[in-house]
């Protein structure tokens, strides 16, 4: 009897060990549309390249804006535990949303236009189909946005990541000409603070709202009349501002009218507006000047405190600006023509760098 001996190079394989070349380069196949219907004229790239190519400006005469001084804004973010709440109702490609919004709101605070996106999703195991409806929605986010999505990088990680579950992280570049950069240096006693509506929960606090909301998955009554079924609420994406904030600051090309903007994400109000004021000011806050989101108060209802609220969630304000008194007004009409909710919420008053109430 012969017996043959087995080598360990015809024992083992990549994919025995948990990765699939094979479907990785189906998934690549599959989100071709997803990138390139985010690309506009300054996008150089081609599909699966190493890298994404971008130029700053536009070549063509009638959109060129030639930077005289272009300063690069970049920003990367996540969409948190939101993701257990998706996956576990099978919500994901609003998840590519979220993760878009995370990323072009920060960077937007600056006055950037953000140019373009990249991701990265890291999963138990390659589903194509899973992975093209998530890039589907980053793509979706970058269309909102107007950036491109010019790359990106997926992960399967068997070993690090359980079955199911998958994570996601984005990451974005900007441009501002150097003396059109937003800081909040400029903020004055006087100045009035509008606040933009939030679409909801967005993408911060899940821990807690997870915890909250799990008692009101199985009921048919809730304590609060959400308007919409519960999962609808809790897992809308992330409003993406920049359209809206750009044609303003567009608008306002000579004129200094806004002096500082706030992305209002973990911490909240008062965890966020502090951040882009000077030391010697306070944001003054007045309670009750906006509607707080129906989803919100439901989280309350569950036993959180409303100082907790306030200091984890962003309680119906998404994004906020800082203006000139005298362009309040206008600033506040322009933004609701783009079919924002404006709200003004406050003031800022002379301090120590803090938000507090009236």
């Amino acid at each position: 009897m012969t017996i043959r001996r087995v080598h360990r190079r015809d024992r083992l394989t990549y994919r025995a060990a948990g990765v699939d070349i094979t479907a990785n380069d189906r998934m690549v196949e599959r989100i071709r549309r997803s990138l390139r219907r985010t690309y506009d004229p300054r996008v150089l790239s081609r599909h699966n390249a190493f890298a994404g190519l971008m130029r700053l400006d536009f070549a063509e005469s009638l959109l060129r804006r030639n930077f005289r001084d272009p300063v690069i804004v970049a920003g990367a973010d996540g969409v948190g535990s939101k993701l257990l709440l998706g996956l576990a109702h099978r919500r994901i490609r609003g998840l590519g949303i979220d993760l878009v919004a995370m990323n072009v709101n920060d960077v937007l605070t600056t006055g950037a236009e953000p140019l373009c996106f990249l991701d990265y999703v890291a999963c138990h195991k390659l589903d194509p189909a899973e992975i093209a409806q998530i890039v589907a929605g980053v793509s979706d986010g970058c269309v909102q946005a107007g950036c491109a999505l010019l790359g990106g990088e997926t992960a399967e990680l068997p070993e690090l990541y359980r079955p199911g579950h998958f994570d996601l992280a984005g990451f974005c570049v900007g441009v501002v000409e150097r003396r059109r950069i937003i800081d909040g240096r400029g903020v004055r006693p006087g100045d009035v603070v509008l606040g933009l509506a939030s679409s909801g929960l967005h993408s911060n606090g899940f821990a807690l709202a997870r915890r909250a909301l799990a008692g009101f998955w199985k009921r048919g009554r809730l304590p609060v009349d959400l308007g919409e079924p519960l999962v609808e609420a809790a897992l809308r994406p992330t409003r993406i501002y920049v359209k809206s904030v750009a044609a303003l600051l567009k608008r306002y090309r000579r004129k200094r009218v806004v002096r500082a903007m706030a992305h209002v994400t973990g911490g909240g109000l008062e965890g966020n507006i502090p951040r882009v004021i000077p030391n010697d000011c306070d944001v003054q806050l007045a309670r009750g000047s906006w509607p707080v989101p129906p989803i919100m108060q439901l989280v309350q209802k569950a036993g959180v405190s409303a100082a907790e609220m306030y200091r984890v969630f962003n309680m119906g304000i998404g994004f906020v600006l800082v203006v000139r008194p005298a362009f309040a007004a206008s600033v506040s009409a322009f933004l609701t023509r783009l079919g924002e909710a404006v709200h003004p919420i406050g003031r800022i008053v002379r301090g120590r760098g803090r938000l507090v109430w009236r």
